[in-house]
């Protein structure tokens, strides 16, 4: 691997040193808006860009491609451009992209577009964290990844889903796009003015042509296998089998040449000879699926349940979004000043948000935020005690010169831990919305006497507002079969609901052992070496 040798940060400017934070927050930021634009603005592109779903999943893919091809290119960037100038140039692109973004409605440039915010995404996340480790002592980061972690994390879970649904509904999505300019400016600014890391390099490895060509066909199937094998009843449909098989090959045929690399391949790998690490990257599939799974279902139960208008159902997040700060605060306060170890706040972290889970479980079409106000203060206090100890957990350790790739793999573990939760709720969501309306079908036969007087009842409360008899009858029939697949659907999400707090009741005891077995392979190898 390259060396990076990183000089002690310059302390004679505090100013510039908060200017440095504030401008990497406003950057990832950039990429929290970005990166959930489409979850509320659907169906407003779709009609304005005149595509079908299957089109429309484009835009999608080649963002979440794109991303996870910037998280494992981004440390072979920093090894050739100081972090600070990568943030920036990173930054800006998204602006420019996103400023073109809102004012076409070509879908095939939209793509192209989304494809520039993805890559640009990924590599100003990992560089804008490996900054702030760079930039400052380890003593000083539990409340500095804390920050980081609202612009990165909190941001688009809760904020930006507040902020899109509003500009959905009282402007319109280009103002998504528009709205990320100015951030990026603003970013951009406050990073040329601020003082980065002194850093010193030794001549940096060549690129990794054949790795990144074999790992960027492994991302393009990830991510078109799992965002679309739902839609296609997974390996039914031919194409997603052979994409899935290609995907694995491509994966092999990558971590093999990793190894036969030595340290020169794209990504160093001897970085999960760090236990610590090696627990983290694990845990951050978990912490990746319930923090997307739980982010998908929510708006999702808001708005095809409970029908609630865009704004609303980016709302219905925004309180989660305090408890996470709060929590995240509390949490870097706790092991900063208190010197509390980060494994301690994880139990809690995981038990809070089980609760949530299972409160949310007991949702109807009758349930308003109030209702569900607890479940989702609660999901936001139990992520922010576990995501800030994950972090800290997997790079406190780690030297210098491996922080970059440790970073980019740990964030690839949770976006591809994220996609794979909201790959298997959607499923369990489409097949359980199907078995249920079977089964409450059944028992809504003709000429029962509660299904007849039901439909007696409210054929009357038609005819009462002047409909005639026959057209009142049909269109009472009609409402309840609509209840019925209203019905149907509360049931499915109720149960992916439960499904995610029984994610981790089995994971709990699962990491528990593998924190175990490394605990206990990391005595033995210290054994051996003082033998």
């Amino acid at each position: 691997m390259t060396a990076l040798v990183v000089a002690p940060p310059r302390r004679d400017s505090p100013a510039a040193g908060t200017l440095l934070l504030i401008g990497i927050a406003l950057a990832t930021l950039t990429e929290a808006i970005a990166g959930t634009v489409l979850a509320l603005g659907r169906s407003d592109i779709i009609g304005d860009t005149s595509a079908t779903p299957d089109e429309f999943a484009w835009l999608d893919i080649g963002y979440t491609t794109l991303k996870l091809i910037g998280f494992v290119t981004a440390p072979w960037l920093v090894s050739r451009i100081d972090p600070r100038s990568l943030v920036i140039a990173a930054t800006l692109t998204m602006g420019l992209a996103s400023g073109l973004a809102a004012m076409t409605a070509r879908l095939d440039l939209l793509i192209a577009l989304r494809i520039v915010q993805g890559f640009c995404g990924g590599a100003l996340l990992i560089a804008g964290q490996a900054l702030v480790f760079l930039r400052y002592p380890r003593a000083h980061q539990p409340l500095l990844q804390a920050l980081f972690a609202m612009g990165a994390v909190v941001a688009p879970a809760t904020i930006a889903p507040a902020l899109q649904g509003w500009l959905v509904d009282t402007h319109s999505w280009t103002w998504i796009f528009f709205g990320i300019v100015p951030l990026a400016l603003a970013a951009a600014g406050l990073l040329l003015i601020a003082d980065g890391p002194e850093s010193a390099r030794e001549a940096p490895r060549p690129f990794d042509w054949a790795g990144f060509a074999l790992i960027s066909v492994t991302f393009f199937c990830v991510s078109y296998v799992l965002s679309q094998g739902s839609r296609w009843d997974w390996f039914e449909e031919p194409r997603i089998l052979w994409l899935a098989l290609l995907g694995v090959a491509a994966l092999l045929a990558f971590l093999g040449r990793q190894v036969m690399a030595k340290g020169r391949g794209l990504l160093d790998f001897g970085i999960f000879g760090a236990n610590d690490f090696t627990f983290a990257f694990i845990v951050s599939f978990v912490a990746g699926a319930a923090l997307s799974g739980s982010g998908f279902l929510l708006p999702s139960f808001a708005v095809s349940v409970l029908a609630l208008t865009p704004t609303d159902a980016g709302l219905l997040l925004f309180p989660s979004g305090a408890a996470f700060i709060g929590t995240l605060l509390l949490a870097a306060c706790l092991i900063q000043f208190r010197h509390l170890p980060p494994f301690a706040t994880v139990p809690f972290g995981i038990l809070i948000f089980m609760v949530a889970m299972w409160l949310l479980s007991g949702s109807s079409s009758e349930s308003g935020a109030h209702d569900m106000m607890t479940a989702i203060l609660l999901r936001g206090f139990g992520l922010g005690f576990l995501f800030l100890s994950i972090n800290l957990i997997a790079f406190s350790d780690l030297p210098s010169h491996g922080l970059a790739s440790g970073i980019g793999l740990f964030n690839t573990g949770r976006q591809l831990g994220g996609l794979m939760g909201i790959a298997a709720l959607q499923t369990l969501i489409d097949h359980h919305t199907i078995a249920n309306l079977s089964v409450l079908g059944a028992n809504i036969a003709a000429g029962r006497p509660a299904v007849m007087e039901r439909l007696a009842t409210m054929t009357a409360l038609l005819t009462a507002k002047g409909m005639d008899a026959v057209a009142a009858s049909r269109a009472a029939a009609s409402l309840l079969g609509r209840l019925v697949t209203g019905q149907s659907a509360v049931i499915a999400f109720d149960t992916a609901f439960n499904a995610v707090a029984l994610l981790f009741v089995v994971a709990a005891p699962v990491l528990v052992g593998i924190k175990i077995g490394l605990a206990r392979s990391a005595k033995a190898r210290a054994t051996v070496a003082q033998g």
